[in-house]
């Protein structure tokens, strides 16, 4: 009897104990249902691809480099020591090997896989070579894969050459430096500081003053000709970088496609492909933001340059290995016997 009643005691116990469990639990999913209801972010319907390092370069086809490339390739990368290693002749090898560069956080589509590589489309790089974006090879430890959904937050687009990343609010804490135009989503914001969502690591601190903040890329405030100006200005003196599209370095339509793209327009990201698009300008009525084209054969033939006009006869571009970016007279040659014509982005 006893025995019994012992049974049906630790019965009880073990009911009560349960229950008290099972509503402790209940009101954990409670607050956390509730709190997710007051977040941005959500589990995503589909597993997403992100870059994962500061900028990773989009290669012709995947492990053809010397040993002089492996900063561009290592995890994390070092573009500056990259480009301080290389020879000039080191440099003009990269033309027809690599294509572009996609930034911290940027979205990607995986298109092929091959060893310990992967075939990218970059989402926000418009080409007529792949639907999905701009098309290269690179590491595959350069891709983070991420299955939440951020694009309910709002965004931080970096706004200066460069910053960092902070695993505190203290600039005693960094954890990465990235790049200009490189856009994260905002999790928590301040005065001082804005706390985003990495690829992989997590929430980490940007300093408020180095971004700008908006709703969505879509709801970026259109620039005024000054804003581009300015823009562009920023970057005066930085050494070009076939294929760049960083604050790292920048080929001519790496530069152009940048600028808009730091005020919420995106051209497609070749010079060629920009050629075709926009409104079409007579050389007469110019305007600052305007985008000059270059072409071989007295500019009847291909396109091969770009630059942005700023008004007063003088455009602002990044010219090539033997030069930095610069503002020069677009009467100067070669450049005033290949113009080949002028396009309007900004309505």
């Amino acid at each position: 009897m006893k025995k019994s009643i012992r049974v049906l005691f630790l019965c009880f116990i073990l009911f009560f104990s349960n229950s008290v469990l099972n509503k402790a639990a209940l009101s954990r999913v409670l607050e956390i249902g509730q709190d997710e209801e007051n977040t941005c972010y959500q589990m995503a319907l589909n597993k997403k691809y992100f870059v994962n390092v500061a900028v990773t370069t989009l290669w012709s086809e995947p492990n053809k480099l010397r040993k002089v490339d492996g900063p561009s390739t290592t995890d994390p990368v070092n573009i500056l020591k990259w480009k301080k290693d290389m020879s000039h002749e080191q440099k003009l090898w990269l033309l027809g090997k690599i294509d572009s560069q996609a930034l911290y956080g940027d979205e990607v589509t995986i298109v092929e896989s091959k060893g310990d590589w992967y075939k990218i489309a970059v989402k926000d790089q418009g080409s007529p070579k792949n639907s999905k974006g701009y098309p290269g090879w690179v590491p595959k430890s350069h891709i983070a894969e991420q299955s939440m959904n951020y694009e309910g937050c709002s965004i931080a687009i970096v706004a200066v050459q460069k910053t960092n990343l902070y695993h505190t609010a203290s600039v005693k804490d960094p954890f990465l430096e990235i790049s200009f135009n490189t856009i994260l989503p905002i999790t928590k914001e301040g005065k001082q500081w804005v706390i985003v969502q990495t690829p992989k690591d997590g929430e980490k601190y940007m300093k408020t003053a180095d971004v700008k903040v908006a709703k969505s890329f879509e709801s970026i405030p259109k620039p005024e000709q000054q804003d581009l100006l300015e823009t562009g200005k920023m970057f005066l003196g930085l050494s070009y970088l076939w294929a760049g599209t960083s604050g790292y370095g920048f080929d001519c339509s790496g530069f152009t496609y940048s600028i808009y793209k730091q005020h919420g327009i995106l051209l497609p990201r070749d010079s060629t492909a920009q050629a075709q698009s926009g409104i079409s300008i007579r050389k007469k009525d110019l305007q600052p933001g305007d985008l000059l084209f270059f072409a071989y054969n007295k500019g009847k033939g291909n396109v091969h340059h770009v630059a942005m006009y700023i008004g007063g006869g003088k455009m602002i571009h990044s010219p090539n290995y033997s030069r930095s970016i610069e503002i020069i007279s677009v009467n100067v040659e070669p450049y005033k016997s290949e113009f080949s014509g002028a396009k309007r982005y900004l309505q």
